[in-house]
């Protein structure tokens, strides 16, 4: 396995002060499943009632334990649930056996917590084809239900990272009938990264009260506006999981609340867009903004394409201006575009306009710019109202570094 040693230039300063959930408590080991001397292994236990919703990668060759969530998400939700990663194998492409593993590790998890085996969800993430072992984990089950705490949502971020630089957090409150409901999310994600539905691994807890359906729902619009508009090298996982779960425990009612709404999806695209940040060799956090498409599916088409092109993400690791890149780009991308009506701007400079570089483009300015850390690329279609941003990264020698050596 490579070995990260340097914190992506993008990070966060520091891990949020993430508030304690009511409702959920976090436990972490270290099992020795794939990585030695750090824990790879979270637990969190969830009280009665709390509704779960999720969504997940929909690669054909997704991994046992998304298929085991798939299955269970939208059942019975009375009684207690429960969530366990594990870092450093995926246990993906690994036929009948990931899912005895699977098996074996929810009906362990069950007797050591009393949480009923449909309301065990879980989740691997590392490398894929190899047997997960299993054993390693169900022999640290008690030692995780012993630690189990309200406080622990900051070492279950360190836990699940695998090629991450930092633990990624992210927080939002909101008042709602003159009560106080808080929203805490961890995420990992660092290379495979273009979702198709979420991203790499994601857990969102919140003491609000939310029907199921209802918490379902909403996930699966503010999934399509922000985990599903990032892209690190245009590779989605076999296992991608998004859960987020509602204890209830504050006793609001959030069904339906558009503030409620407006703060999990802030929480969602912070922790996407740091999943972009800490993109495996990145030093350019990149926002491509397209607007005037004929259709909204249209621009995000186009904004992709964009995002995950190689000769425009390594124009902007070495910091060139090259806009013609972005043409091509939006040329191949196969959805409706117009040469002669065709805008693009670095940031406020405006680089071409009607099919042609604009008279006053400064090509010096243009490179001033690019030297930047975070940069935006506006595209202008002339053709409708459509419209979309997506996040995206530049690709370095890092990233051929960290992927080469995946697997030693």
């Amino acid at each position: 396995m490579a070995k990260i040693t340097k914190v992506s230039p993008l990070a966060p300063a520091s891990f949020p002060d993430l508030p304690a959930i009511d409702g959920v408590r976090f436990a972490t080991v270290a099992a020795g499943v794939r990585y030695q001397g750090r824990t790879d292994v979270m637990l969190a236990v969830l009280d009665p009632g709390t509704s779960v919703a999720g969504v997940f990668t929909r690669s054909a060759t997704r991994a046992a334990p998304v298929l085991d969530c798939q299955d269970k998400i939208g059942g019975p939700s009375d009684g207690p649930a429960a969530i366990l990663v594990n870092s450093g194998n995926a246990n993906a492409f690994t036929g009948h056996y990931g899912q005895t593993s699977v098996a074996e590790v929810t009906q362990a998890i069950s007797k050591a917590t009393g949480v009923p085996v449909e309301r065990v969800f879980t989740s691997s993430t590392g490398v894929i084809g190899e047997p997960l072992a299993h054993d390693r984990i169900i022999a640290k089950l008690e030692t995780l239900k012993a630690g189990l705490s309200r406080h622990a949502i900051e070492d279950a971020a360190r836990a699940i990272m695998t090629t991450d630089t930092f633990p990624k957090g992210a927080v939002a409150q909101v008042e709602i009938d003159g009560k106080t409901v808080s929203i805490a999310g961890i995420a990992k994600g660092s290379g495979m990264i273009a979702p198709d539905m979420a991203t790499m691994l994601v857990y969102i807890f919140t003491d609000a009260q939310v029907e199921q359906s209802a918490l379902q729902a909403m996930l699966g619009a503010q999934t399509d506006r922000t985990f599903n508009c990032i892209t690190v090298d245009s590779d989605t996982s076999t296992s991608d999981s998004l859960l987020l779960c509602a204890t209830g425990a504050s006793g609001v009612d959030a069904t339906g609340n558009a503030a409620f709404a407006e703060a999990l999806e802030a929480v969602m695209l912070d922790l996407a867009q740091q999943v972009v940040r800490d993109g495996e060799g990145a030093t350019k956090f990149v926002e491509i903004r397209v607007t005037g498409a004929a259709t909204d599916a249209d621009a995000k088409t186009h904004g992709l394409a964009i995002a995950n092109s190689p000769l425009v993400k390594t124009a902007i690791a070495g910091e060139d201006p090259n806009w013609g890149r972005i043409v091509m780009a939006i040329g191949k991308s196969g959805a409706a575009a117009d040469r002669d009506l065709l805008s693009i701007s670095f940031g406020d400079i405006l680089v071409a306009e009607k099919g042609w570089v604009s008279p006053d483009y400064s090509e010096d300015a243009a490179a001033a710019y690019m030297k930047g850390q975070d940069l935006v690329i506006a595209v202008g279609l002339g053709l409708g109202a459509g419209k979309s941003t997506v996040w995206t990264c530049d690709l370095t020698h890092g990233y051929i570094e960290i992927n080469a050596d995946y697997r030693s």
